[in-house]
């Protein structure tokens, strides 16, 4: 599924993935999430539920991520890379920003973020 994340004038496309947790995410939108910057490599934004378990846990992530972490319930979308891995119990990958995702270094603190299914 393609979907597309506004922030400000910026608007970015994107495609979930085909895992349990992704579909589940797809079942909140349109979403909009107040996202605060972590560690500048990141923008994260708290979900109004948990979502499903069911795709792949990992701790390493991608310029362009957006992942869900569970402990929160999270959503982030990783814009820069700083070597780091992620904690446990690490995070599942929803889908990826096909270009672009370091635009959200413009916004300092806070922003709103948009995010909708477009097809």
């Amino acid at each position: 599924m393609r979907i597309r994340l506004t922030a400000g004038e910026t608007v970015l496309n994107a495609t979930l993935d085909d895992n349990a947790t992704a579909r589940d995410f797809a079942s909140l939108l349109p979403l909009t999430l107040q996202m605060n910057d972590l560690l500048k490599r990141e923008k994260y934004g708290h979900l109004p539920r948990s979502l499903t378990a069911g795709g792949e846990s990992r701790s390493s992530y991608e310029i362009g991520d957006i992942i869900y972490w569970s402990p929160g319930p999270d959503i982030a979308i990783f814009y820069d890379h700083d070597g780091q891995s992620i904690p446990d119990p690490g995070i599942i990958v929803l889908g990826e920003i096909g270009s672009g995702a370091d635009a959200f270094t413009q916004y300092d603190g806070t922003v709103d973020v948009t995010i909708e299914a477009v097809d």
